[in-house]
């Protein structure tokens, strides 16, 4: 037993996870740069509009068709919240919050040991302002990535942890 009461085995496992948890907030942090780019060169109000009347033909071959009808009720008050939102705004912040979270992660998975304290603060205020969204929106996508979110940070402390023992050994 080390000096940090961990094991090997708990070691390793801590450091899978970490790394899975990283890997997958990496690949939701592409997506978001990837939307964000894709925001500022197609105008929201063309896509909205563009899947809302495929959904409005679908509903003339077919009244009271559950997904299209359904489809309608949500995407149509998003594209209106969207297109008053801002479209640049939407993109700046996916985009900002993606190219922030992919340049942590970058630092994190070589062990950079201020990548570990600052991923926690950035992470942290990312949650805080989540927790807005939840209580403004009721969103069941922003609650599941906040809990995600505070998932990755356990795993970011419990690495951070670790690699510091090994740093303060050599």
């Amino acid at each position: 037993m080390n000096q940090h009461h961990l094991t090997k085995k708990e070691e390793q496992n801590i450091r899978t996870y970490f790394f899975w948890s990283i890997f997958i907030k990496g690949a939701i942090s592409l997506a978001e740069v990837v939307v964000g780019t894709l925001v500022l060169i197609v105008p929201v109000a063309s896509v909205g509009n563009f899947f809302l009347q495929i959904a409005e033909k679908e509903l003339v071959e077919e009244p009271g068709d559950f997904i299209a009808t359904h489809f309608i009720s949500i995407v149509g008050p998003a594209t209106d919240q969207l297109v008053t939102a801002g479209s640049v705004f939407i993109a700046v912040y996916l985009l900002s919050r993606g190219l922030v979270k992919i340049f942590l992660i970058v630092g994190l998975l070589k062990n950079q040991l201020w990548a570990y304290p600052t991923s926690l603060v950035i992470l942290g205020m990312f949650v805080s302002y989540q927790f807005y969204q939840i209580a403004a929106d009721h969103s069941p996508f922003i609650v599941a990535l906040t809990i995600f979110d505070l998932v990755v940070m356990y795993f970011i402390w419990k690495e951070y942890k670790v690699v510091k023992f090994y740093e303060e050994v050599k």
